[in-house]
């Protein structure tokens, strides 16, 4: 069984975007070597996740988690990534296949990004 890792996004228009996204991938394969990370998106970068699972069972991985890097469980990962989960799961009947929560809804992420607010609020006084 090969597994891996894809950091799920939305995507947006502008390249720059993606940045925190891709740093976010670099350090959890530096924190994980043996697993393969990767990032795909829903929307308007690439790749999607539909043909970059595709392309990650082609190379042999038959066991893949999808992290969502969104703050909460909006539309996207309410209505359109099961959705797109359900079609893969048709699509590769031999995957397995795991989705995890929103990370912006993991009280660690959470704890994180509260002391970083509080941080800036008191470096700006």
């Amino acid at each position: 069984m090969t597994r891996s890792l894809i950091l799920f996004a939305h995507g947006a228009r502008a390249a720059s975007w993606a940045a925190p996204f891709e740093r976010l991938a670099a350090l959890t394969q530096e924190r994980m070597p043996q697993v393969p990370v990767s990032l795909a998106f829903l929307e308007l970068m690439e790749p999607r996740l539909p043909a970059h699972v595709a392309e990650l069972i082609a190379g042999g991985v038959t066991d893949i988690t999808i992290v969502p890097v969104f703050l909460g469980q909006g539309g996207h990962l309410l209505r359109d990534l099961p959705l797109m989960v359900e079609q893969l799961q048709s699509d590769h009947p031999q995957l397995a296949l795991r989705v995890a929560g929103a990370v912006g809804e993991d009280p660690g992420v959470l704890n994180a990004m509260t002391d970083y607010c509080v941080a800036a609020f008191s470096r700006s006084a």
